[in-house]
């Protein structure tokens, strides 16, 4: 059901299946810019390649792959997201103001993903960048085991604690933690340091955004001057070794 409102359109997908229920979407955001799906119940696929100038207001609980291949568009969720959040995303921004599944970000290569509280196995895995399309994960909480694994470029913010095996297989990028890894549990081929001067600003800006977006409602992640570490690779080419030259 569509309900119009202003420059806004309600769409109220209640238990409807998930085909029907992106029709529904898809078919609100061609009459309007901003869209606000309410009772979410777990369909997949939710903004979808959405572009920019597009934006979803999210109640409820959206399933897997919400935000798939988006496109420059903005994507707000009241309630937890489910796995692969932001999967190959290549612009925009997704806000959760709870927590998510396994996975998000996977294959992340524009924009940034906002989340309050933890995420589920292997965020980050394979985000990467090109030139000045830097993608970004920011999580307030914990976060669990594979973080940023096979991370090759972009950033992760880390406020909470990190489950195990953190940044295996990293060979680009930067992920940011709250809590430094003890010492044996920073792998083979990356490198745990204090932050640079560099690190600094855009540690801070990341931190903005997430303050910006959750206010008092998630962990305060400021003092980017201290209290931060830093994980990237050893060499541009960690992993040289293990093949043939």
């Amino acid at each position: 059901m569509l309900v119009a409102e202003a420059k806004r359109i309600e769409v109220d997908l209640g238990l409807s299946h998930f085909k029907e229920a992106n029709e529904q979407v898809r078919a609100a955001l061609a009459q309007a810019d901003e869209v606000v799906v309410a009772s979410a119940n777990a369909q997949r696929y939710l903004g979808c390649a959405l572009a920019a100038g597009k934006r979803l207001e999210i109640h409820g609980t959206p399933g897997n792959d919400m935000g798939c291949y988006m496109d420059g568009g903005a994507i707000e969720v009241f309630g937890n997201g489910q796995d692969q959040v932001g999967n190959t995303m290549n612009g925009g921004t997704i806000v959760i103001h709870g927590r998510c599944g396994d996975a998000a970000g996977y294959g992340l290569r524009g924009g940034t993903i906002l989340v309050r509280g933890d995420c589920g196995w292997r965020a980050g895995i394979h985000m990467k960048q090109y030139e000045q399309k830097r993608p970004a994960i920011v999580i307030g909480g914990d976060a669990g085991a594979f973080l940023g694994e096979y991370m090759a470029g972009g950033a992760i913010v880390l406020g909470g604690r990190a489950g195990s095996y953190v940044a295996s297989g990293m060979h680009g990028g930067i992920i940011y933690l709250r809590h430094p890894l003890a010492a044996e549990e920073v792998p083979e081929g990356v490198v745990q340091s204090p932050l640079g001067e560099e690190d600094k600003g855009l540690l801070a800006g990341l931190l903005a955004a997430y303050n910006g977006a959750f206010g008092r409602e998630g962990p305060s992640l400021d003092g980017a001057d201290e209290g931060w570490w830093c994980l990237r690779p050893a060499s541009a080419r960690p992993y040289g070794g293990l093949y043939a030259s």
